[in-house]
């Protein structure tokens, strides 16, 4: 089966720009505060794609979907990345991604064990189990007894999560029809909640200083990032099954971590080996279950 150039071209934004974002955040958070860091990004691209979409004349949302955006907004970008840009001044970016690409499997705990949506099998168990022992891997090998490291990849494990029931919460509330319009609105939110609790921990005392490198990095997070992938993310929604779209999950931890290693010169061990290649296998049994059943 082929695929046009448009569909190519938007998987690969998906799959390599999504997995070069990691090094770029740690780029950031290193001279950046995290939380203005990642306010700024998230505000930025949505403004941009909600003006953009406007212009475009897609109608705005209602009240009652506003009220439903800052809720899904707060889970997806206040909850899914303060964590992440936070833990990312200390966890390799390669790392970062392996622990966050256990999404898919929170959501199947969420489905199965909460909300009671799906029937937990053997295999699924098994292999969340496996993601599990994958992040406890990662976890030991990092930690070498420092607690702060420990403490970073749970709010890595946390940020996922936060994803996750955002991801769910959103299939089961009134958003707008426009997914761009959605989504831009989306970032607006969570951008304006990570900005107030910028200001509310004292990241703006003093005003954050962004020098020339940590510049490009954000610029590059907004643009790339956001603006280039999230458009294909949702365009290729439109186009082709959400198993298909969804195997970044397990595609950008294999991309930020050779961009990590090459690039950002992060140390892979035995234990990182491991630990991810537990996690990858236990997302793609579960996205293949999916799969099977639809």
């Amino acid at each position: 089966m082929t695929y046009p150039v448009r569909t190519i071209a938007a998987f690969a934004a998906i799959y390599l720009l999504w997995g070069s974002t990691y090094l770029a955040i740690r780029i950031a958070v290193e001279t950046v505060p995290p939380l203005f860091a990642a306010g700024v990004r998230f505000m930025l691209a949505g403004l941009l794609v909600y003006a953009w979409r406007r212009w475009r004349g897609d109608p705005a949302p209602s009240r009652d979907e506003w009220r439903n955006l800052w809720l899904v907004g707060a889970l997806l970008f206040l909850g899914g990345y303060s964590g992440l840009f936070w833990a990312e001044k200390s966890v390799p970016s390669g790392i970062a991604s392996v622990l966050i690409a256990m999404v898919p499997v929170w959501i199947v705990i969420l489905e199965t064990v909460i909300l009671r949506v799906q029937r937990l099998t053997f295999l699924t168990a098994l292999a969340v189990i496996l993601g599990l022992v994958g992040v406890a891997a990662i976890a030991r090998g990092r930690n070498h007894g420092q607690s702060a490291s420990l403490i970073a990849c749970a709010a890595i494990l946390g940020s996922g999560i936060s994803w996750s029931v955002g991801t769910v919460i959103s299939k089961r509330i009134r958003l707008p029809e426009s997914k761009a319009i959605s989504a831009g609105a989306q970032m607006i939110c969570g951008g304006a909640l990570l900005l107030v609790c910028a200001l509310l921990t004292g990241e703006f005392n003093p005003l954050p200083q962004i020098p020339i490198r940590a510049t490009f990095a954000i610029i590059y997070l907004t643009v790339a990032g956001s603006l280039v992938a999230f458009t294909a993310y949702f365009w290729l929604l439109h186009r082709m099954s959400s198993v298909k779209v969804t195997s970044y999950a397990y595609v950008n931890p294999v991309v930020a971590l050779a961009i990590g290693y090459w690039l950002g010169g992060e140390e892979i061990h035995a234990n990182t080996f491991l630990g991810s290649a537990l996690v990858l296998v236990s997302v793609v049994v579960i996205l293949t279950k999916v799969s099977d059943k639809r």
